[in-house]
């Protein structure tokens, strides 16, 4: 497994798949070309989804919460931030009031690409589903 991210639109399309010759099954870093995608579709970036290792609800970890808050910080508003694991998908979305408060809902029905981020993350994805 690797964490992968995805760069998504406000019309649920993806923009930029996020896939650093860096990233590990605890990790995803950042990088410049990340920053640049969504600076420069800012105006139609809905928000970005990774996936975490494992199954079950996945939670945003402190690293998460520091990054959705330093983007929402240089963008000036809002963003949702999905994050997937094998089998579950969560949406964190800033719940106030402390800069670092967001909240995880539980998403039933997944979007279409979430199928692909799976691929992307998991090699033998379509094998763990059995």
């Amino acid at each position: 497994m690797l964490e992968t991210g995805v760069v998504l639109s406000l019309a649920g399309i993806p923009l930029y798949w996020h896939m650093p010759t860096t990233r590990t099954a605890s990790s995803l870093p950042d990088s410049a070309t990340l920053w640049e995608v969504i600076w420069h579709h800012r105006e139609i970036v809905s928000g970005f989804a990774h996936s975490h290792p494992g199954r079950g609800l996945p939670g945003p970890s402190f690293e998460d919460v520091t990054s959705f808050a330093a983007i929402e910080d240089a963008l000036g508003r809002r963003l949702e931030w999905p994050i997937l694991s094998v089998n579950a998908m969560v949406c964190c979305r800033f719940a106030g009031p402390h800069r670092l408060d967001y909240r995880r809902t539980v998403v039933t029905h997944e979007p279409a690409w979430t199928h692909e981020l799976r691929l992307r993350s998991y090699p033998h994805f379509e094998e763990v589903l059995l």
